[in-house]
């Protein structure tokens, strides 16, 4: 009896050593620079549309979630470029998408007008925060397993520039009773998509790296110029396209089936 209590305090000790090991072993290695700073930025562009919401500045708010969205969209692709990808870079990654894309959002929303409609608003609002968890949780239990060149349900950066886009688009119109409604349903909906499994292109597969035709770059250009006549409209349009591409392909597989 007493042996076998000896090598369970022996086991015990040996358990607590190695794991003492492991996370000395992980602060010394450190983490990447330059893409968790990029995460760092989206996350405090998240943040801070937060705060804009609570002054009222509705406007800015929307801008700064655009700027997190221009962030989160370099990171990863700064990681595999420089080849600094890390376990530690998706988890955190993935918190600073929940701030940034799921709770922003949804407070900058709620305060815009959609707290007008009272308990089916907050319903709305928070039904979409908790997607956009939801959407994450699944992402990072997936990630490591999915080879797919495609997303499972709406990204949550797209989601919140769907409402994002909303917002400032109609920054200019005189205060109406149907813009919360819409609003709500847009933050509603958009939610609803981040949890579904319709399929979305990743563009996991573009060359960063590799040559590309000059027309490409062309198009980019004019594509920036578009935005830059009208940003509020064109990016709402381009989030509104990309949001329908997962129930057009359904609706186009059932009818050619």
């Amino acid at each position: 009896m007493k042996k076998n209590i000896n090598k369970k305090i022996i086991d015990i000790t040996k358990s607590t050593d190695v794991k003492s090991l492991d996370s000395s072993s992980v602060r010394r290695k450190g983490i990447y620079f330059l893409p968790n700073l990029l995460t760092t930025g989206a996350l405090f562009a998240g943040f801070y549309s937060i705060l804009l919401s609570f002054g009222g500045q509705y406007e800015s708010a929307v801008i700064a979630l655009f700027v997190a969205m221009l962030f989160d969209g370099l990171d990863g692709r700064v990681a595999r470029l420089t080849n600094t990808q890390s376990d530690f870079g998706v988890q955190y990654d993935s918190l600073s998408d929940m701030v940034s894309f799921g709770v922003a959002p949804a407070i900058v929303s709620y305060g815009w007008g959609v707290d007008a409609l009272g308990q089916i608003g907050f319903a709305c609002v928070f039904l979409y925060a908790s997607c956009a968890a939801l959407r994450l949780a699944r992402f990072n239990v997936a990630v490591s397993n999915s080879s797919s060149s495609d997303f499972t349900g709406l990204p949550s950066p797209v989601a919140a520039a769907l409402i994002a886009g909303f917002i400032w688009s109609t920054s200019a119109s005189t205060s109406s009773l149907w813009l919360p409604l819409f609003g709500a349903l847009i933050t509603g909906l958009s939610g609803l998509l981040m949890v579904s499994n319709f399929r979305y292109p990743s563009f996991k597969d573009f060359d960063m790296k590799g040559r590309v035709p000059f027309f490409n770059i062309f198009l980019m250009v004019v594509t920036l110029i578009i935005i830059t006549i009208d940003p509020a409209n064109v990016l709402f349009l381009m989030a509104l396209t990309y949001s329908a591409i997962g129930p057009a392909r359904v609706l186009i597989k059932l009818a050619f089936n």
